[in-house]
C-alpha cells in the first residue's frame, strides 16, 4: 500500500468519480483506475461499487477513508518537518497578556502584510500554561517570561522588559508595605517575581487578589486597592498611567527577558518568519 495510491483513492472519493479525479490529478482515466485496482489488490477488498459509468464507496472503502486521510496528513507533517515547513497555513501563537497588549499589535500587523497566506491565531495565558501548551502541541510557539530551561524547546530572546511595581500615585516604598498584592493566578512568572520581591522587604502580604487581566490590575492600582508587578512598557501605554506610580526594582531582578519558544521538532519556516518580524520590529523601535 503506497501513499500515492491512497492519495488517488482520496481524490476519487472527493471528486465523486474516476473521470473528475483524473482531471484533478492531471492524469488519464486509465491510470487512476489502475491505481485504484492495485490498492484493492493490496488490501484484498473492493473499495468502490461500480454502477454503470460511476462508482460508489463500498463499506470497506468507507472504513479505509479516515485512515487514508490520517496517513496522508502525517506524511505532509513529516515533509514539512524535514523540509522546514511552508509559508502558508496556520500558526498558533501563545503570549502573555502584557506582551500581547504592549508589544504585538504593530509586528503582527506587519506579519499579516508580509505573509498573507499564513493564518495566525493568538492565545493569551500565563507563562507556565503557555509552556505546557507548546510542549503538548496545542501551540506552535509562545512568548513567555524567561529563562526557560527545557531540552525539548528552542528559545530565542525577543524583548528585554524592565519590571516595575505599579502602585497608587504618590505612594512610597514604605506606604506600599502592607498593601494587597494584585496578580494573576499561580503559574504567572510576574506573580512569582512580585512575591519574591515583597519577601525581600520582610513583608508577608495580608492577601493576594487574583485578577483576570492586566487592565484590571492597573485599574485597581489606580483606585488604591493594592500593588502589582508589570512591565514598564505596558504601564506607559495605559490610559490610566498618570494615576500610577512606577517603583523600579534594583539589580537584575528588575530585568526579565521575553522569549519565543517552540518545540525542536516543530516545522520551522512559519516560526522563523514570525521571529524575524518580531526582532526587526523591536530593533526599529529601539532605534526610534
Amino acid at each position: 500500500m503506497e501513499l500515492s495510491d491512497l492519495m488517488v483513492f482520496r481524490t476519487v472519493v472527493e471528486a465523486g468519480g474516476v473521470t473528475r479525479a483524473a482531471c484533478r490529478l492531471n492524469r488519464v482515466q486509465s491510470n487512476v483506475t489502475a491505481r485504484i485496482r492495485k490498492l484493492e489488490e493490496d488490501l484484498g477488498v473492493e473499495l468502490f461499487s461500480r454502477q454503470g459509468r460511476g462508482v460508489r464507496l463500498s463499506a470497506a472503502g468507507a472504513q479505509l477513508l479516515p485512515y487514508a486521510e490520517r496517513l496522508l496528513e502525517l506524511a505532509e507533517d513529516a515533509r514539512e518537518a524535514v523540509g522546514g515547513g511552508s509559508l502558508a497555513g496556520a500558526l498558533c501563537l501563545g503570549s502573555m497578556e502584557s506582551t500581547a497588549a504592549a508589544r504585538l499589535p504593530a509586528p503582527l500587523a506587519e506579519f499579516h502584510r508580509r505573509y498573507p497566506q499564513i493564518t495566525l491565531e493568538l492565545a493569551v495565558d500565563s507563562t507556565l500554561p503557555l509552556i505546557a501548551k507548546v510542549l503538548q502541541g496545542h501551540l506552535d510557539a509562545a512568548l513567555v517570561a524567561g529563562p526557560v530551561d527545557d531540552p525539548r524547546l528552542e528559545c530565542r530572546a525577543v524583548y528585554a522588559e524592565e519590571m516595575v511595581v505599579a502602585a497608587p500615585a504618590g505612594a512610597s516604598l514604605e506606604q506600599i508595605r502592607g498593601m494587597t498584592l494584585l496578580a494573576f493566578q499561580n503559574g504567572c512568572s510576574y506573580r512569582r517575581l512580585l512575591e519574591e520581591w515583597v519577601a525581600t522587604l520582610g513583608v508577608v502580604p495580608d492577601r493576594i487578589v487574583e485578577m483576570a487581566s492586566n487592565h484590571a490590575i492597573l485599574g485597581c492600582v489606580a483606585a488604591g486597592m493594592g500593588i502589582g508587578l508589570l512591565p514598564r512598557s505596558l504601564i506607559e501605554t495605559s490610559p490610566g498611567r498618570f494615576s500610577i506610580s512606577m517603583l523600579p526594582l534594583k539589580g537584575e531582578v528588575g530585568q526579565v527577558q521575553t522569549q519565543l519558544i517552540w518545540r525542536k521538532t516543530a516545522p520551522r519556516a512559519r516560526i522563523e518568519a514570525l521571529l524575524e518580524v518580531l526582532i526587526s520590529a523591536e530593533g526599529a523601535t529601539s532605534q526610534g
